[in-house]
C-alpha cells in the first residue's frame, strides 16, 4: 500500500475526513480502493472493457460530484449502487440508439444481469444456511426462526422458552456472527 492510503484508515473515517475538509485527495484514496470493483461491476453489465474503462472514469467523475451534495454512510454500497445506475443507464442508452434485432439482444442482456442478480442472491442465502449451524445453537434457533420462518419476538420466546430480551439478544449476536462468519468465507473463496 501507498503512504497515502493507509491500510489502518477505514473508509468511514476517510469519509468523514472527507465531508470536513473536502479534500479531493481523500476522495481519490478511496476510489482508488474500490477501481478493481468498479471495473469488475461495469464489465459486468456492459460486456466490452473498453467501455467499461470509459465508464469507470465517468463514474469517478460522478462521484466527485454527487459525494459532496449528499451524506454517504456505507461508501462501497453506495458507490456499487452509482456504478450499476450508471451501466444501467448505459444500456437503456444503446436501447434508444438501436434497432429492434439489437433492442431484442439488449432485453437479454437485461435478463442475463437480472439473473445474475439473483444467482447472486441465491448463493448468499445458500451460504447464510449453510453457515448457520455454525452459530451458537441459541442464536442459530433465534435468527432462524426471525429471518427465515418470519416469527415474531414473542412467537420466539413461545417456541424456545427464552425471554424476549435473550431473543433479541440471541439475534443480534447470531446476526453479527453470522456475518463475520460468510465474510471469512468469502474472502477464502475470492
Amino acid at each position: 500500500m501507498e503512504k497515502n492510503q493507509p491500510e489502518h484508515i477505514t473508509d468511514q473515517q476517510l469519509l468523514e475526513k472527507y465531508y470536513q475538509s473536502h479534500d479531493t485527495n481523500l476522495l481519490g484514496i478511496l476510489l482508488q480502493r474500490y477501481t478493481m470493483l468498479l471495473l469488475g461491476v461495469s464489465m459486468k453489465y456492459l460486456k466490452n472493457e473498453e467501455e467499461a474503462k470509459d465508464s469507470v472514469q465517468q463514474i469517478f467523475l460522478k462521484v466527485i460530484n454527487e459525494l459532496p451534495k449528499v451524506k454517504v454512510t456505507f461508501f462501497k454500497s453506495w458507490l456499487y449502487m452509482v456504478a450499476k445506475n450508471h451501466c444501467l443507464m448505459k444500456l437503456r442508452e444503446r436501447h434508444i440508439h438501436v434497432s429492434g434485432e439489437v433492442t431484442d439482444n439488449l432485453r437479454i442482456a437485461e435478463d442475463d444481469v437480472n439473473s445474475q442478480e439473483k444467482q447472486e442472491e441465491e448463493k448468499l442465502l445458500s451460504l447464510v444456511t449453510e453457515s448457520l449451524p455454525e452459530l451458537k445453537t441459541e442464536q442459530e434457533s433465534c435468527v432462524r426462526l426471525f429471518y427465515l420462518e418470519k416469527k415474531s419476538y414473542q412467537e420466539i420466546t413461545k417456541i424456545t422458552g427464552y425471554s424476549v430480551l435473550q431473543v433479541k439478544s440471541h439475534i443480534q449476536n447470531g446476526k453479527r456472527n453470522l456475518r463475520m462468519i460468510i465474510e471469512k468465507k468469502l474472502k477464502n473463496n475470492g
